[in-house]
């Protein structure tokens, strides 16, 4: 059902079971598939393809150009997956040329209240953003991460698969796999214990990780540590996450526990 107020574009493709509420308005490049709803009040432009069963509440801006003084008008793109919802006055920006050109967010995610996803990032799967969370550009955020209200960041930076970052923190370095990280300037505090039972992680793989934790970052040489660590741990399915993660990417530093 499209509301009598709204403004759609020929040229969007627009699936059956859609509500498009009073106000909204859609450009001519978006695609939204079967059973999403837009509540009112909600802006999509750009190139932006939208999945199944979202739902966009009001005052959200979704697909309008990234707020980078590079961008010249190239050609990007915004993509997102099923079932997500974007609460009130979510922002979220395609990409540009020198990150490939496309944003992307995956399935099962919730976007609070005033949050921002700037161009190039790439959110996963099953991810919480609490109130008011700023995304820089390029970021990315892996499945079941949790990041508090009024979080803010750094472009580049990356977030590890089921990590919890306290809210306020200002993220500088990226953040491991199942690492819980806070403060102004964000430090790693440990495991994120409580995302680790949700997931239903045995007792023995969570104090292995706890271990290994203890083992590679005991002090600054964790690089070191790491080759060092015990071939039991290294070979523990969790455990290589968190080594894959800290080995692939050096745009941003690891983040580290304060006393190190």
């Amino acid at each position: 059902m499209i509301h009598k107020t709204a403004i759609v574009d020929s040229k969007a493709k627009i699936s059956e079971n859609v509500e498009i509420g009073p106000y909204s308005f859609i450009g001519p490049g978006v695609e939204i598939a079967d059973n999403s709803v837009l509540h009112s009040h909600v802006n999509i432009v750009g190139n932006t393809k939208i999945g199944e069963n979202n739902h966009i509440f009001p005052f959200s801006s979704i697909g309008t150009p990234p707020q980078d003084l590079k961008y010249k008008g190239e050609k990007n793109s915004l993509v997102i997956g099923n079932n997500n919802k974007f609460r009130e006055y979510v922002n979220i920006n395609p990409g540009t040329e020198q990150g490939g050109g496309i944003t992307s967010i995956g399935d099962n995610n919730l976007f609070m209240v005033y949050c921002h996803i700037a161009h190039d990032c790439k959110i996963s799967n099953n991810i919480v953003l609490a109130n008011n969370v700023q995304v820089g550009g390029h970021v990315t955020v892996e499945n079941n991460a949790i990041i508090g209200g009024s979080c803010a960041i750094h472009q580049f930076s990356r977030i590890g698969e089921s990590a919890m970052i306290g809210g306020m923190t200002g993220v500088l370095s990226d953040v491991i796999p199942f690492g819980l990280s806070l403060g102004n300037r964000n430090n790693l505090m440990g495991i994120n214990l409580i995302g680790l039972r949700r997931l239903k992680v045995t007792n023995e793989n969570i104090k292995k990780i706890q271990l290994a934790y203890e083992s590679i970052f005991k002090n600054s040489n964790f690089r070191d540590n790491i080759e060092n660590l015990n071939q039991d741990l290294k070979n523990n399915e969790f455990i290589k996450k968190i080594l894959e993660f800290i080995n692939s990417d050096k745009k941003r530093p690891i983040s580290l526990p304060p006393n190190i």
